[in-house]
Order: C-alpha cells, then structure tokens, then sequence
C-alpha cells in the first residue's frame, strides 16, 4: 500500500439545497435523549429536513446530540417542537450539565437490580409450581408471584414502557413497542390466570425478558458513559480571570468572560493566558504546548501573538487582548472538535443496524399467529398465548447483547495491557482503520527534552546542575533531571539570578558561571554553559518511544500505512520521519490537521489519528477511529476513543488487532442470534413453545452470546504473546 499523500482538500457539498445556497445557514445542536437505535437517528436525519426552514440534521449517537442546520429565523423553541412533532424531546445542551449519559446509566443499572432480585425469586416460587404444587398451594404461590412481578415490571420495565409511549404517541414505532407490548401481554394473562384459578401464570417470563434486555441496555450505557464531551476540559485549560491594567497604572481582577478587545491585562510568571493578545510589554518564555505540541518553550517579546491556554513561564508580561471568549483560537478548537464529532453519527452499532425491522416483523408475525389460531379454531386464550410466545422468543436480547458483550469483555481485556477504550464503537472503527497519522511530540517520542551531556567534563555537569535546579524553564527542568539521573552532584553556584529569556548566571570558584540561549542561529532546542570564557553548547533531543519502530512495522504487517502529521517545527519532524521511514507533514495547524482527515476520508480511506496536544483535538475527534496517550491534554484524551498507559506505542497496534478480533466475535454472535430465530420462531408460531419456554430459550440464546464473547477475555495476551514471539 502507498503513502498517502498529506495534502489539503476542500470539498464542496454538492447536496445542499439551492434554497439553502440562497441564504446562510446556522447550526444548533440539542440533546435527545430519547435516541435509542438505528431507527430514531434514520427518522431524525429524514424527517427534520422535511420541515420548513430545517436544512439538515445530524445525530451523534454517542453523545445523543442532534447538530440541525437551520434558517436563521428559526429560534430554539422552534426547533425543540420541531423534535416533538416527530416523537422526540429535546434539550438545550447548556441545560443538561449533569450529563444524560450519566443519568441514563444509573437509571438502567438500578432497573437492572431490581429485575434481578425479582427475577430470582419469582423463578424459585415458579420452581415449587413446576415440581407439583397443586390446589391452594399453586395458587399462593401464584399470587406471591404476582406481587413481586408486578410492582418489578412496572419499575424496572420504565424504560421501554417510556420509549414505545413517545414512538406510539406521535404515531411511529420503535423496537420497545413490542418489547412493551409482549411484557404487558404476559403480564395482563398471568394475572388474569391467577385471578380465575387458571393453571399457568408467565410472571416469571415477563420478568427474565425485561432482565436481559436491561442487561444488553446497561452494557451499551456503561460503555457510552465513558464517552464524555472533551470541549468542557478543552476550554477549561484557558485561564479564569486576568489582571487588568487600569489607565492610572492600578490593577483589577475580572473574569474571563468579562474581557474585551482593547484590554491591557498582565500575566504573572506560572498564570494562563485567559484570551489572545499581544505582548506589548517584556520578555519571557510560554509553554505553548497545549497548542502547537512543540515541547520547547517559545521566546515571546514585544509584538508577539500569543493566544489563550498558553503559560507564561518566566516573567510578568503585559499582553493587549485582540480575542476573547469564543473568539479564541482555544474556543475555535473546541468548535472545530464539536462539529467533528458530529461525523460519528456514520457509525452506527451493528446491532442497531440489525435490528431496523424489528419492530414491524415482531408485530407482523405475533398479529398472524393470533388471526390464525383464531381462524383454526383454538380460541382467544390459546391463540393470545401463542402471540405473546412469538412476542418474547423473537425478543432481541442475544441481537442486544451480541455487540456490548464482546465490547465490554475486549475493552476489559485490553485495560490490563495498558489501553484503556472509552467507547465501544471505537472497536469496530478500529477494525476497520487502513492507514494511521502519528503526531510527533509527545506521541512518537517521549515529549521530555533530554540533554546530550557527553561533551560536559565532570566539573561543568556539576555547575550546570547547581544553575539549572534553580530554573523553572523547561530545559533547565530537563537538564537538572537529566543529570541528577547519571548520578551528578551540583556545585555551590552562588548569587545565582535569573533574566527573562535569556537565562541563568551566578558565581562558581570566583567564575562567572551561567546557562544562557545560544547564538543566533544555533540549535534551538538548545542551551549554553558559560564558566568564565569557556562556553558548551547543550543540546535536547526528545527521545523516540522505545518500540516505536516495531510497533510501526506490526501496523504496516496489518495493511496499515503510516505517515507523520504533526504541528511541530519541521526541522523536528524531519528527523524523526527519517529515523522512522516514514513520510511527514510539519507545522500543521489544527485546521491543517483536520482538513487532511477529511481528505483522507473523502478519499474512502479510514484514517487512525494518534495525537496528544490540544493542537490534535479535532483531528482526533475527525479520524475514522483515534488514539491518544495517557500523558496527552485533557481535551485531547477526551476527543479520542482510547487512551493507552505508559512509555510504549505498542497499545496502539494491539488495540487493532483486538479491535478485529472482537468484530469476528460479534459477527459470530450474530450468526447465532439469526440462528436462534430462524429456528424458534416457527416453532413458537406452530404453537409448540409455551411463554416460558420462550423465555427460557431467549435467555439461553442470551447466555450463548454472553459466552461466545467471553473469549475475548484473553484476546490482549494472545496477540503479545505473538508479537514476542515474531
């Protein structure tokens, strides 16, 4: 396979309305959280845009956020009733701080409790009925069923008693319309049976299909929960509040969202820029990592740009703001990674996808086995019987369980070997991944400067300790780590000062000793030693991940090409590229990165990002699927789909190649749920499957999945255990 090439493209949308090219659109985006499968995110993308002023819709299931493309005039209220009129409510995504994942979560976890403990003791009083009880024994024990089944179905079977309300409600259907329908059924016979005496009750059915569904439902959630949305922490990383210079020369502390334009603010030496400006005032150095993921400090004076998330590091400045709040180049990130994540909508569960005719195929099959048991004379309470047994043994609880089962079992598995997946999608896009960018900085290498010191005699190791563990500057951070690591003891430099930008100096044996930028031109990742009139250049090098190459090699065994993509100096990059083979594209900003994503992908190609400074945000957010290590910004771990631990790469190939196993398993998992069906349902229709029966064959075809994906349990190791071997 080539190389892709890192270029640039803009693609126009050729499938936008000329009523829309007429005038400009505006997004807005809602949480829905009533999107529950494939079905709810095809009506919302089909039908929004059918109604007036309503350009475009797209859901992001993830996060159940729905991003509408609108005219103008058309305010928030407008489009929340446009959502109702539909089936589904919406809202404002600044009024759910608490998070509706979250809540959901909980909500079907604490379901799922209470149907287990039902579930348990209904069976137990079922099995005394099963073993003989007859007369008023069978009775009571009937009527003890009922009371602990009712008050369970009614509490743990909310959710989809909810959901197929709001389908029914606004005159469509769902999956959980017959799910709701075959547990009311069941339940409204069984309590009819135990009112009259009758000899069968189904309260225990009732009560194992709501269980498994539950179960299927909170393993999805559990591992939807560990999606969260990074632009909270992205813009989180802005400072607060600044230091405003009044014009008599006095200072005041006022919020960030309060700046404007014209300001004159000044930042203390440690503090974060808490919008973009210029230096009108000194000179220091800035940690601009979080932006441009170039780990070396960058020199700024009088005239230079310097945006908000940056920290000053070594002198007060006086920076004229230019942006402010959402005008940042921070909060233009944060909206670069929102519209991005957007794109995820593309990848839907296949259990979703498998399960789009499920609603109308249950009802269809469950309404003729009633009309023609009825037409063959078996009367009203058999041929309801029947029904209900079509109902439940065509519930889709092993189709439910066969993708978060193998996800959460994979995701496990690969937790132990260092990576942890936040959302178990990702495995399936990871599956799928055919060529691979790799941030430099950070992510091919370490992201820790370290001094070359070979040329340094014993005596200048020690000055250039006493100087540098007196520093707070990277370099000087990194050249104390560096030599107190070869065993170095520092010398008593005294009088040790320190200027803005240029440097340390002290006294040392009556020498002027100092640590000091290097000539114009030299190296820049570099610092001097100075003692008297002898001067050593000391240079960093950022150390490349120690399997980086193997790791690199596993990829491209895999079909997976890889390339450099990196915001860094190019100089850096080339370096790196050459030591590795690979190609590579330097001085990327996130709008380079993101566009070449796009590329790639209009392209057909099914890109992994692997990044970790803010500046890979939303080339992270964009990719197909992506990766960020466990040392990477806050936003940038929250845009990827897993994060991986410790010093080496090789979570990264490993998570592929689990990511392709755990596919193979769900598909299995799938053959056997159709499996299951194609030879349940006729006999259930031929009226040779009793509700419980159903129910138990439900839940064993459930188990069947459960156990099918339990092999993944060892997938991580198996696929070291043959990577040491190669």
């Amino acid at each position: 396979m080539n190389a892709p090439t890192l270029a640039l493209d803009n693609h126009a949308d050729s499938a936008t309305a000329p009523e829309a090219a007429e005038r400009a659109s505006v997004g807005t985006r809602f949480t829905v959280p009533g999107i529950k499968c494939a079905g709810c995110i095809g009506t919302i993308e089909r039908e929004l845009p059918k109604i007036d002023g309503i350009d475009a819709a797209r859901v992001n299931f993830s996060a159940k956020r729905v991003a509408i493309e609108h005219d103008p005039a058309l305010g928030e209220d407008d489009l929340i009733a446009a959502l109702l009129s539909i089936g589904f409510e919406a809202q404002r995504v600044d009024d759910n701080p608490m998070g509706t994942e979250a809540r959901e979560r909980r909500t079907l976890m604490r379901a799922l409790g209470v149907a287990g403990f039902g579930m348990m003791n209904v069976m137990l009083l079922s099995v005394s009925v099963w073993s003989g009880a007859e007369g008023s024994t069978k009775e009571l024990f009937h009527w003890l069923s009922a009371l602990i089944a009712l008050p369970v179905i009614a509490y743990s079977g909310r959710p989809f008693f909810a959901s197929a309300w709001m389908a029914l409600k606004y005159r469509r259907t769902n999956m959980d319309v017959p799910i709701s329908i075959g547990v009311l059924l069941a339940s409204a016979l069984s309590l009819y049976e135990t009112i009259t005496g009758g000899e069968h009750a189904y309260f225990e059915s009732a009560v194992m299909l709501l269980f498994f569904l539950l179960a299927g439902r909170a393993l999805d959630a559990v591992m939807r929960d560990r999606t969260r949305d990074g632009i909270g922490a992205l813009l989180g990383r802005m400072g607060k509040s600044a230091s405003v210079v009044s014009a008599d020369g006095s200072t005041r502390r006022v919020d960030a969202q309060d700046l404007e334009p014209g300001m004159l603010v000044l930042v203390a030496a440690g503090e974060a820029l808490a919008a973009d400006g210029e230096v009108e005032q000194g000179t220091s150095a800035i940690d601009n990592s979080m932006l441009t993921g170039e780990s070396a400090p960058e020199a700024v004076e009088p005239g230079t740009a310097i945006h908000a998330g940056a920290v000053n590091l070594t002198a007060p400045l006086r920076v004229r703001v230019t942006r402010t709040a959402e005008e940042t180049a921070i909060a233009e990130i944060a909206r670069m990674m929102d519209k991005a994540g957007q794109s995820r909508s593309h990848y839907v569960r296949i259990a979703d996808r498998a399960s789009r005719a499920y609603a109308p195929v249950v009802h269809t099959l469950a309404a003729l086995a009633f009309v023609g048991w009825m037409i063959a004379g078996a009367g009203w309470h058999q041929s309801l019987v029947i029904a209900i047994a079509v109902l439940i043994i065509t519930c889709p609880c092993a189709m439910g369980l066969a993708v978060p089962t193998a996800q959460v079992v994979a995701s496990g598995s690969l937790l132990k070997r260092g990576l942890l997946v936040k959302d178990g999608s990702a495995l399936e896009r990871l599956a799928e991944v055919d060529v691979a960018l790799f941030d430099k900085t950070g992510t091919l290498t370490m992201g820790e400067p370290r001094p070359n010191v070979e040329l340094l005699d014993a005596e200048a190791r020690q000055v250039a300790l006493g100087l540098a563990q007196h520093s707070r500057h990277p370099l000087s951070v990194g050249l104390a780590k560096g030599l107190r690591d070869g065993g170095v003891e520092p010398a008593a430099v005294e009088s040790i000062c320190e200027e803005a930008g240029q440097g340390l100096e002290g006294v040392w044996n009556g020498q002027r000793v100092a640590l000091e930028r290097p000539a114009s031109g030299a190296h820049e990742l570099a610092t001097q030693l100075r003692i008297g009139n002898r001067a050593k250049t000391i240079v960093f090098a950022d150390q490349l991940r120690a399997d980086a190459s193997q790791t690199l090699e596993r990829l491209q065994r895999d079909g997976i090409t890889a390339s450099i993509l990196s915001g860094d100096r190019a100089e850096a990059v080339e370096a790196i590229a050459a030591r590795l083979g690979l190609p590579a594209r330097a001085e990327a900003s996130p709008t380079d990165k993101l566009d070449t994503l796009e590329g790639l992908k209009a392209r057909g190609m099914r890109p992994l990002m692997v990044g970790d400074g803010l500046n890979d945000g939303p080339a992270l957010a964009a990719a197909h699927a992506s990766i960020a290590p466990g040392t990477a910004s806050d936003a940038s771990q929250q845009a990827a789909d897993a994060v991986f631990i410790g010093r080496a790469l090789g979570p990264v190939a490993l998570a592929v190649d689990v990511a392709r196993q755990t596919m193979h398993v769900v598909r299995q998992n799938f053959a056997l749920a159709i499996g299951y069906n194609l030879l349940a349902v006729p006999l259930a229709l031929f009226g040779y499957v009793t509700p419980l029966i159903a129910a138990i064959a439900m839940s064993l075809s459930s188990l069947i999945v459960v156990a099918n994906s339990l092999r993944l349990a060892g997938a991580a190791g198996q696929e070291t255990g043959k990577e040491n071997d190669a």
